[in-house]
């Protein structure tokens, strides 16, 4: 249970962390706000649930046997992605141009 539970406290930690980077990167790069996020929910979201799914399982069953880790790390790593855009929102709001 407690190894469970850091998993999950160390992996969205994680998961905040990268995809605040990778969006703060690509916002830069692409000077756009909010792609990182529509990328994660268009892409990443879909792509992890078809890794999780289970042919011999119907789809109700499949969405219950995410783990409540599966949906904490989405949860976290679509807030990075948040983060990120509102972040460089912050810095174009501020007068930094470069961003």
């Amino acid at each position: 249970m407690f190894g469970a539970i850091m998993f999950s406290v160390v992996g969205s930690l994680l998961c905040i962390v990268l995809f605040f980077g990778i969006g703060f990167i690509l916002n830069m790069l692409i000077k756009t706000t909010w792609f990182p996020l529509w990328l994660f929910l268009i892409l990443v979201v879909p792509l992890g649930i078809w890794h999780l799914w289970q042919p011999d399982l119907s789809f109700t069953e499949n969405i219950q046997s995410m783990l409540v880790s599966d949906i904490i790390l989405i949860a976290a790593g679509a807030f990075g992605a948040y983060m990120s855009g509102w972040a460089i929102r912050a810095l174009r709001r501020g007068g930094y141009k470069m961003f």
